[in-house]
């Protein structure tokens, strides 16, 4: 007999979150105190208005789900603000034992003169360092009662964007007047991870992977080549927002031409039917080689099921999600929340969602969770990332014999 997860087990388990953005997961509350502060105009002054208005439980496309963002970045102009906001979400994080979180976002948008991509990069990490700091510091962490906190950066490149979407961009523009604008995007993108190397290799902060966020239609990850080369060459673990509004050949395009290590979304990675090259000749033969090769590379899928079921119509219920086939593929699978505050979930809650609508036994539940912790971009060494694995595999079954006993 089937054994039932519970809410409180999933609360109890160690978790990850490796698809988490800075600038979609603030507290309303501090939204709110920082917009007043910086005597920004929001939609409403209250958190149930913010909610009703922006941060909705459903959206109309994917338009509406952005428009959010546009507030959040308003707010983290400053390196108070982004640390600030960098500890919350750790420290929220904490609160529901997920262990270890790779937070992401485009420094780009929030550099300014007097405030460069370095110290952006910084006032997050000072965030995330005190959060850390402080949850090790506890006598469960220090007996090893409890698993500790472990945190990386991921920072984004943007696959498009306008003059007006930062000072960074407008002065770019400027410096490129006459360029494409696919070659300014491309540039962005190539000093991005320039940046993200030094970060990582010169000054001792966890900038453990590269990004390209955006809309995927008309803006190929191909055109962001030169940046990962550069990322691949330098020893940043790359990941990369694909088949989240596009088909399978924008995951293939991200793994042979990006060298992605894992992906973003995948949502349409067996949608044969959007594949678009003319060349390919039988598109479920081109889908049944792209899933065996991820597959057998073990390219863990960062999904996001929640977040998808806000911003494409086209996967109306849970259960009819593609983490299904994800899974009956055996594909390496990490469950994540995308944007706390834009999707209004949790990590467990995400969880939750999943195993109310898909055949989840606490087998192929153990599976996920290991399988975040073993597809995350560690900061530590390869063996610290074992002993962590090894840690979370004995802590989920002694959970699992506590909180779930087998049924005769």
């Amino acid at each position: 007999m089937t054994q039932s997860i519970t809410h409180e087990f999933l609360e109890k388990i160690p978790k990850t979150d490796l698809h988490l953005h800075l600038d979609g997961s603030l507290r309303v509350s501090t939204l709110l105190e920082l917009g007043k502060a910086a005597h920004i105009e929001l939609p409403s002054e209250t958190e149930e208005g913010l909610k009703e208005l922006v941060f909705k439980e459903k959206y109309k496309d994917l338009p509406d789900y952005l428009r959010g963002f546009a507030l959040t970045c308003s707010v983290l102009q400053t390196p108070e603000n982004l640390e600030r906001a960098a500890y919350e979400l750790a420290m929220d994080n904490i609160a529901e034992n997920v262990r270890y979180i790779e937070v992401r976002y485009a420094p780009q948008l929030h550099i300014r003169p007097g405030f460069s991509v370095e110290e952006v990069v910084e006032s997050v990490n000072r965030g995330l360092a005190a959060a850390q700091k402080e949850f090790n510091a506890a006598e469960a962490v220090v007996q090893g009662r409890d698993i500790p906190f472990h945190y990386g950066i991921i920072t984004c490149a943007m696959r498009f964007f306008t003059r007006y979407s930062s000072t960074y961009y407008a002065q770019l523009f400027d410096v490129l007047p006459h360029a494409p604008a696919k070659e300014v995007f491309s540039t962005a993108s190539l000093e991005m991870a320039r940046s993200a190397a030094i970060l990582a290799h010169q000054k001792g902060i966890p900038v453990v992977g590269f990004d390209l966020a955006g809309a995927e239609a008309g803006f190929p990850a191909i055109d962001h080549k030169k940046a990962y080369q550069y990322a691949h060459t330098h020893f940043i673990k790359k990941t990369v927002h694909a088949g989240e509004a596009y088909g399978p050949e924008s995951i293939f395009q991200a793994i042979t031409e990006c060298h992605a290590d894992r992906i973003g979304h995948g949502t349409f990675l067996f949608a044969a039917e959007r594949i678009k090259d003319p060349s390919i000749k039988d598109p479920d033969y081109y889908v049944k080689c792209l899933v065996d090769y991820i597959a057998s590379r073990r390219i863990t899928m960062e999904v996001c099921p929640t977040s998808n079921l806000q911003t494409l119509p086209s996967i109306p219920t849970a259960a009819e999600h593609p983490l299904r086939k994800m899974l009956e593929a055996n594909l390496s699978v990490s469950i994540c929340t995308d944007n706390r505050l834009v999707s209004r979930t949790t990590v467990t809650d995400e969880l939750k969602l999943v195993c109310a609508h898909l055949p989840i036994t606490p087998a192929r539940l153990r599976n996920i969770i290991l399988a975040g912790f073993k597809g995350s971009f560690f900061p530590g060494s390869y063996n610290e990332k074992r002993a962590l694995v090894r840690m979370v595999s004995n802590r989920y079954d002694a959970l699992e014999k506590e909180y779930l006993p087998k049924k005769g």
